[in-house]
């Protein structure tokens, strides 16, 4: 059971989690990888873009994108635990009325979540176990760009899962991350007319980036 399941999604991000992040991205902005992910972004242009960002958490990419020119953005998650913080964090940055959050599944519900012209997945698609089903509906959704941060699938990556699916049992949670092979990922994407434009391959979590059509 991955984070795709509410019940998994509550427990292991919570409230206080939340709090925690929104603490973390006052102090130190970005961590180094959704930093990555920005600066493809705003590379590509993302003027007067619409942003849609799965998993958003606290929302701080959405606001970093909105602080680059960004036009508006919308956060889905699956929790409503990261609602109250996003909010916050919003109207610090005097951004208030630009950034939506909504508890929405979009691997469940496609139709229930609005197209954008970028998609941002940042550490969401390990906690997917359909992957497939999760990018198809990212690619259906993002009109010019796709970015996605995801563990590597080599030693260190499976070891790093492995540990936190045994904690998580331990604990008797039902969460569960996943890692899954970036080569099909890129497949399902490539498929729906996306190509890849960027990739940076981290020790502990890769980026993808896509655009529509061929890479300038």
């Amino acid at each position: 059971m991955g984070c795709c399941d509410p019940r998994g999604c509550d427990r292991m991000f919570t409230s206080g989690f939340a709090r925690h992040v929104a603490r973390r991205y006052r102090k130190r902005g970005l961590d180094r990888t959704a930093a990555r992910m920005v600066a493809f972004l705003q590379q590509r242009g993302i003027e007067g873009a619409t942003v849609l960002e799965i998993g958003g958490g606290v929302g701080e990419i959405q606001i970093e994108l909105l602080r680059r020119g960004a036009a508006s953005a919308v956060g889905l998650e699956l929790s409503p635990s990261y609602r109250d913080e996003a909010a916050r964090l919003l109207a610090d940055a005097g951004l208030t009325g630009r950034a939506q959050y909504r508890v929405h599944d979009i691997a469940a519900d496609p139709d229930g979540a609005p197209a954008a012209d970028v998609v941002v997945l940042h550490r969401v698609v390990c906690c997917y176990p359909d992957y497939e089903r999760l990018l198809a509906a990212v690619a259906d959704h993002a009109g010019r760009l796709v970015v996605f941060s995801h563990p590597p699938r080599n030693l260190a990556g499976r070891v790093f899962v492995g540990v936190t699916n045994l904690v998580m049992r331990l604990r008797r949670e039902q969460y569960r991350a996943f890692v899954h092979p970036p080569r099909a990922m890129l497949d399902v994407l490539r498929e729906r007319g996306l190509r890849p434009a960027y990739a940076r391959r981290g020790l502990t979590w890769q980026i993808a980036g896509l655009e529509r059509g061929d890479p300038a």
